[in-house]
C-alpha cells in the first residue's frame, strides 16, 4: 500500500494543466506581451501582427524544440482548443473595455496565483521535452537536456527572432544566449536533473521529484515577487560548481608561486651570511698583523 505522500506526488503528476494552468501561462505570457513599450499600439493598428507575436510568447518553447528536432515548427497551430485559448486571453487583454483585465492582474494576489501556476507549467513543459526527445533518440541524453530545457524556456529566444524579422532587434536583446537568466538557469538544472532521473542515474521516483522541483520553482517564484527581487541568486551554486571544475590552473599557479618565494627566501639569507663571514675573516686577519 503506498503512503499518503506517494499518493500526494502521484495525483500531482497526474495533474492536467488544461483549462486553468494553461490559461495561467496564456496571462503571464501575455501581460509581460502587453508591459512592452508599443505593444498596445502595435495590437490596434495591426492585430495580426500582434496575434502573431502572441502565440510565439505563449508556444515559442515548443516552436524552438520542433525546430531543434527538424519537426514542423508550426505543429503548435494543430492543436485547436489551444490555439482558441490563448487567442481570446489575448483578445480580452489588449481589447477589453476600460482595461479591466490589466486593472484586476495588477493586484499582487491575482499575480501571485498566476506566477505560481505558470511555474507549474514550467515542470509539464521539460519532462514532456525529455520524454518527446527520448522518443527519438533513446537515452540520447545531451539531446534530452537540450530538448527539456528549450521546451521550458526557449520562449525569449523565439521572442527575439520574431523582433529581428520586425526590425525591433537590438544586440543587448540576445542576453538570453551569453548571459542567462534565472529563469534559463533553474530551467536548465531542472532538465538536467529529470534527464538523469529519466536514465535511471537519479534514484527517485519521477512524480516525488516533479513534486519537489515544482515546490521549489513555485516557492522561489513568489518569493521573487514579494520582495521585488528580480532573480533569486544562484551564485554560491556557481562559485562552487566552478572551482570544482575550472579552478584547477588557478590553484596549481598559486601552489607554483609559493614555492617560487621560498627559495628567495633563502637565497636573501644565504645572501646576508656571506657579508658576516667576510667581516669575520677582515677580523681574524687583522688580530694576525696585529700579533705578528
Amino acid at each position: 500500500m503506498d503512503s499518503p505522500w506517494d499518493e500526494l506526488t502521484l495525483a500531482f503528476s497526474r495533474t492536467s494543466m488544461f483549462p486553468f494552468f494553461d490559461i495561467a501561462h496564456y496571462l503571464v505570457s501575455l501581460m509581460a506581451l502587453k508591459r512592452q513599450p508599443g505593444a498596445a499600439a502595435v495590437a490596434w493598428k495591426n492585430p495580426v501582427s500582434s496575434w502573431f507575436t502572441a502565440m510565439l510568447h505563449c508556444f515559442g518553447g515548443g516552436i524552438l524544440s520542433c525546430i531543434l528536432l527538424a519537426e514542423p515548427p508550426l505543429r503548435f497551430l494543430a492543436n485547436h482548443t489551444n490555439i482558441l485559448l490563448a487567442s481570446s486571453i489575448w483578445y480580452i487583454i489588449f481589447f477589453c473595455p476600460y482595461d479591466l483585465v490589466s486593472q484586476g492582474y495588477s493586484f499582487l494576489p491575482v499575480q501571485l496565483l498566476a506566477a505560481g501556476m505558470k511555474e507549474v507549467t514550467r515542470t509539464w513543459k521539460i519532462v514532456g521535452g525529455i520524454t518527446h526527445a527520448n522518443s527519438y533518440y533513446k537515452n540520447g541524453w545531451l539531446v534530452m537536456i537540450v530538448i527539456g530545457w528549450a521546451r521550458g524556456a526557449g520562449g525569449t529566444i523565439v521572442t527575439n527572432f520574431e523582433q529581428l524579422i520586425k526590425g525591433y532587434w537590438k544586440p543587448e536583446s540576445e542576453e538570453e544566449w551569453l548571459k542567462m537568466t534565472y529563469a534559463s538557469k533553474v530551467t536548465l538544472l531542472g532538465s538536467v536533473i529529470f534527464t538523469f532521473q529519466h536514465t535511471k542515474h537519479l534514484a527517485i521516483s519521477k512524480h516525488n521529484l516533479m513534486f519537489l522541483y515544482t515546490i521549489f520553482l513555485v516557492t522561489t517564484k513568489i518569493t521573487m515577487m514579494i520582495t521585488e527581487t528580480s532573480t533569486v541568486t544562484l551564485a554560491p551554486f556557481e562559485d562552487t560548481l566552478s572551482r570544482m571544475l575550472f579552478g584547477w590552473q588557478q590553484q596549481f599557479s598559486s601552489f607554483e608561486k609559493k614555492s617560487e618565494t621560498k627559495p628567495s627566501s633563502n637565497g636573501t639569507g644565504s645572501s646576508a651570511s656571506k657579508p658576516v663571514a667576510d667581516a669575520s675573516d677582515n677580523v681574524k686577519k687583522k688580530h694576525t698583523k696585529k700579533t705578528e
